[in-house]
């Protein structure tokens, strides 16, 4: 019992120590519970979940394409980068991850495509 007690403290106290906010600042300044709360996340998910990216890409592991959140540490969110990996999504693209071409989306509107890049941006891990 008493090793059941130190076990359990133990665990409640790393719990308590090693929680670590996930808020995120918008551009307005205001403060989002999490990413997860971003309305750009549940819609770019929900597209990329409709379409075959996951099929080439995972959110933190590398597979045929790079993570999604190696993407996300590689570009600034910025508009320019926004427009440029939409840009990317819908013509397709070689050479920047590698050799394995990445299939070319063209039936993706600009809008849902901004949406996916939006989705990924969110992705970035905190640094700090």
């Amino acid at each position: 019992m008493k090793k059941y007690c130190i076990v359990l403290s133990f665990s409640f106290f790393g719990f308590a120590c090693g929680n670590q906010s996930n808020t995120a600042e918008t551009k307005e300044g205001e403060k989002v519970a999490s990413v997860m709360d971003n309305p750009d996340y549940d819609k770019g998910l929900g597209l990329i979940g409709k379409s075959d990216c996951f099929t080439c890409h995972k959110v933190r592991d590398a597979s045929t394409g790079p993570a999604y959140g190696l993407v996300a540490a590689k570009y600034e969110d910025t508009e320019a980068n926004r427009e440029m990996l939409v840009n990317k999504i819908i013509a397709g693209g070689q050479g920047v991850w590698g050799q394995i071409p990445m299939a070319a989306h063209p039936n993706l509107s600009k809008e849902d495509a901004l949406s996916m890049v939006k989705y990924i941006m969110l992705l970035k891990e905190d640094k700090k």
